[in-house]
């Protein structure tokens, strides 16, 4: 039984996806009966480093995605459109998708998860979160008996690989940016990775799948590393920490269905598991009812390891095909899927505001070296019920005295208040630096 694929984008990951199918020995053995049927490309005369058949290779990309033939379709162009209508026009001729569009998804998964249980056909996205590691299947499945109550994650490559160049060189953030496009880790315009919007796409992908509900882009708080500095990367040092771009799904309190879903970059403590994980890499670390922690840890991009996903959900629709389950069965006039592979949830989760989180957070002030300034800066924080675990005058910088404080768990309500107090006081220069604690 031959399984028909179409495939739409043959760039990085398309390569990468191609090269598996068609070299399918010591793999699984379903992976024979997967046949390439179509590409879609952007041109047809460019040259490439794969040999794809030319009667297969289309710049049609509506006529893979409507031919009677093919059975799924994989959608690696990326992008939010014509991805988005490509792959409802999929679903609307009863294709199963698989993609590794994370912002696509994140967007518009409301409008392609409803369409796909309609339609009664699979829309699976191992690809789209952490490239080859192995996490929305098991969010699905195998940790689906637990009670999940934190996803922390590490999920973009190119933010861990400056800021981890930043703490072993010290470097300046723009230098060390320039190197990675250089070298192919950062891109031209690097706007979604080092302003945390590649990260918060896959985090609302990642809480919408632990916590049951689906995520509204908007209410993801979200802040890349732009302002992160040699001179915080230091601090950070001495004071037993390293800086890391974290993506954060939690719930709220034990007492609300409230989710806590942000980006941002943090001092994480050396002992932490997430500490260690350096350069290009992507960890995820779970936290659940009975199981305790998982860490999900290797390479979060890259042909190989993106294209090993994408294939994963290919073998997995094809197993659906080979034992009759492909076509969805009907109940009571609607089709039944696998309730462990579709994304069935309906409602919206509730996201609690920022003002209301509990963290600990380090500031670094700037001040006037006249006697009494940390004992100010100590009563306005206790006037906001905001607890310090350590305040330390550091020395020196550009004429003005350096204070880092690192505060206890506080609400951030409380502490922006006392910042806005300090900024108004005679004696501080500036508030250099404000970032949380893990």
């Amino acid at each position: 039984m031959a399984f028909k694929v179409g495939l739409l984008g043959l760039g990085t990951v398309g390569v990468g996806t191609v090269e598996i199918l068609q070299n399918p020995a010591q793999r699984h053995p379903l992976l024979q009966d997967v046949v390439i049927h179509k590409v879609g490309v952007r041109s047809l005369d460019k040259s490439r480093s794969i040999t794809v058949p030319t009667d297969s290779l289309t710049t049609d990309l509506e006529s893979i995605v409507t031919d009677p033939d093919i059975d799924i379709v994989v959608e690696v162009i990326g992008g939010l459109e014509p991805a988005r209508s490509l792959m409802l026009k999929a679903i609307e001729h009863g294709k199963h998708v698989v993609t590794a569009n994370k912002a696509a998804i994140a967007r518009f998964g409301d409008e392609i998860f409803t369409a796909a249980a309609e339609a009664g056909v699979y829309v699976l996205l191992e690809a789209a979160v952490g490239g080859g590691i192995p996490v929305i299947e098991p969010l699905k499945q195998s940790l689906c008996a637990n009670r999940l109550n934190t996803v922390i994650g590490i999920i973009n490559g190119t933010t861990n690989y400056i800021l981890t160049r930043m703490q072993l060189e010290g470097g300046d953030f723009a230098d060390i940016l320039a190197d990675a496009q250089t070298l192919g880790y950062a891109e031209a315009d690097p706007t979604a990775d080092i302003d945390g919007l590649d990260a918060a796409d896959k985090i609302a992908i990642l809480a919408a799948l632990s916590f049951g509900g689906r995520i509204k882009l908007p209410d993801v708080h979200c802040e890349g590393i732009r302002h992160v500095s040699a001179v915080e990367i230091a601090y950070a040092e001495k004071l037993g920490f390293v800086i890391k771009l974290l993506a954060i799904a939690r719930r709220a309190s034990e007492t609300t269905d409230q989710l806590e879903v942000r980006v941002h970059p943090t001092l994480v403590p050396k002992s932490h598991p997430l500490a260690s994980v350096n350069d290009v890499y992507n960890a995820i670390l779970i936290e659940g009812d009975p199981i305790g922690q998982v860490m999900f840890f290797g390479r979060g991009a890259g042909a190989g390891p993106t294209a090993s996903a994408v294939v994963s959900d290919i073998l997995n629709i094809a197993a659906l095909l080979t034992i009759g389950h492909g076509e969805a069965k009907q109940v009571d006039g609607k089709p039944l899927l696998d309730p462990l592979l579709a994304c069935s949830h309906q409602h919206y989760c509730a996201i609690a505001p920022m003002a209301d989180l509990v963290t600990r957070f380090y500031a670094r002030f700037l001040t006037k070296d006249y006697p009494g300034v940390i004992g100010k800066l100590g009563t306005c924080f206790g006037d906001h019920d905001v607890s310090l675990e350590s305040v330390v005058q550091a020395g020196m910088r550009d004429g003005f005295a350096e204070i880092v404080v690192v505060t206890h768990d506080v609400r951030e309500g409380n502490f922006r208040t006392a910042l806005e107090e300090i900024q108004a006081l005679p004696t501080i220069a500036t508030v250099a630096s404000v970032l949380r604690v893990l």
